[in-house]
């Protein structure tokens, strides 16, 4: 993984390709709330091998090249993107790619503010 994972509270791992610093920050405060693991990846070619490593739960920043290309390979890990709005052809790509859940970024800020900011995984907390 990235040489700046970050591992904050206790409990199901989240991985996040979200490279911006400020949602970075509020994924992370989110984590904090629910008490799970939350780790950064640098790219996105280092998803799978973080969902390998037990990562049950991705966020994933879909206006980020490579993201799209790397969803197939997630494996079962519940994943949960956001886009822009306007951007009503990337967030249906990556339906089509294979992510659970496709949010308006600001829907999914709001809800990482709110009391269960993660999705649920299929296999537990």
């Amino acid at each position: 993984m990235g040489n700046d994972a970050t591992t904050v509270a206790t409990g199901a791992p989240v991985v996040a390709f979200v490279p911006d610093l400020l949602d970075r920050s509020r994924i992370e405060s989110a984590g904090r709330r629910a008490q799970l693991a939350v780790v950064f990846v640098d790219r996105p070619e280092d998803l799978p091998g973080a969902v390998a490593g037990g990562a049950r739960r991705v966020v994933l920043d879909l206006g980020r090249p490579g993201v799209l290309d790397v969803l197939p390979r997630l494996g079962e890990a519940r994943t949960v993107g956001f886009a822009s709005h306007v951007d009503a052809p990337l967030l249906e790509a990556a339906v089509a790619a294979g992510c659970d859940e496709v949010l308006p970024r600001s829907v999914f800020f709001r809800r990482m503010a709110g009391r269960a900011p993660f999705p649920a995984s299929t296999d537990g907390p």
